[in-house]
């Protein structure tokens, strides 16, 4: 979809929203909600392209924007949906990347109640979003260590697969006592091979101060031959003493049909300085081993500030170093600005 059929489907969506009012009355509710951000400053990665000074898209959090509906079926039970879509604030370009689909966040319908929710679609991965609960910089792909050294390519991403998977069915149990747990498949859709499927196991709990998150992965597609599948996991917590919430966790992956595995850990601090900002700081390091190769260390350390402007609305401004081994050490920095709607 070219950027102006995009933005005629945006508009076609906004002026939709007039009819919201009489689909709410037919026992249908439906809400029009999104995230812009962007940031300026200079990026370069340790290994990579010389620095590049952008005005980059997202930043804290991947810009979207998307609606989602229920229905009210009776007894608590309801159906629900979601179409979520990303997009590049500095272009204007729909997706991440042009390899994205219209609705490259979410794509999903389902039902809910107190049994929990079954949704089937194309679906956010809870590793992804347990991660987010792990950093001080949330699910950024731009500035947490944690998300950079998982599932960024260009940072050696220890995880294979994207953050959203396709053709996925879920189940999410209801949160009791601060704990929820889901089973995610993602089916391959390869012929005459219906054992080619994603699978994930995640867990999270969250009560008072303390939070933490468990994901166990097996991703069979995309991979490429001569890999079959890789496992992949993560464990951490965090707790808020208040003056400062700490972060920890661990990642690991292996692959099999070859030797290339990763172990990486993290640690991050938040820090609240004022009743509207907070210091942020976060470490990652991940050890990559590979076939016939010398392993490979990546290290990777963010420093910001973040200050909330309005219930909306913050601004940022942060630093990140990275060095990997055989590469010299970069740095790159930003400021940015993200508002909900």
């Amino acid at each position: 979809m070219n950027t102006l059929n995009f933005l005629r489907f945006g508009a076609g969506l906004i002026a939709a929203g007039t009819s919201f009012g009489a689909l709410a009355q037919a026992g249908t509710q439906v809400q029009l909600y999104g995230l812009v951000g962007a940031y300026a400053g200079k990026l370069e990665r340790s290994g990579g392209p010389a620095a590049t000074t952008v005005i980059g898209h997202g930043g804290l959090t991947t810009s979207f924007w998307g609606f989602r509906g229920s229905e009210d079926l009776g007894s608590g039970n309801k159906v629900i949906f979601a179409l979520e879509s990303f997009f590049q604030t500095d272009t204007g370009a729909q997706g991440r990347s042009a390899a994205d689909p219209l609705f490259s966040r979410n794509a999903y319908v389902g039902v809910e109640g107190s049994f929990g929710k079954l949704t089937v679609g194309r679906q956010t991965n809870p590793t992804y979003i347990n991660m987010g609960m792990l950093s001080p910089f949330g699910s950024s792909v731009v500035f947490s260590p944690l998300v950079l050294q998982s599932f960024v390519g260009t940072y050696n991403g220890a995880l294979i697969g994207d953050t959203v998977w396709n053709n996925a069915v879920q189940y999410v149990t209801p949160r009791t006592n601060g704990f929820a747990a889901n089973v995610i498949y993602g089916l391959g859709e390869v012929a005459g091979s219906s054992s080619t499927a994603n699978l994930g196991l995640h867990a999270n709990y969250l009560k008072g101060n303390f939070s933490a998150a468990f994901s166990a992965q097996r991703v069979r597609v995309p991979v490429i031959a001569p890999l079959t599948q890789q496992e992949g996991y993560l464990l951490g917590a965090a707790y808020d003493f208040r003056v400062a919430k700490v972060y920890g966790s661990v990642v690991k992956s292996e692959a099999s049909g070859v030797v290339n595995g990763t172990r990486g850990w993290d640690v991050g601090l938040k820090v609240p300085v004022t009743a509207q900002g907070a210091l942020l700081a976060e470490y990652g390091n991940t050890k990559r081993t590979r076939a016939a190769l010398a392993d490979n260390v990546r290290k990777t350390a963010s420093i910001g500030y973040d200050h909330v402007l309005s219930k909306r609305t913050d601004v940022y401004a942060i630093y990140l170093r990275d060095k990997q081994t055989g590469f010299d050490s970069t740095d790159s920095m930003a400021l940015g600005i993200r508002h909900t709607f």
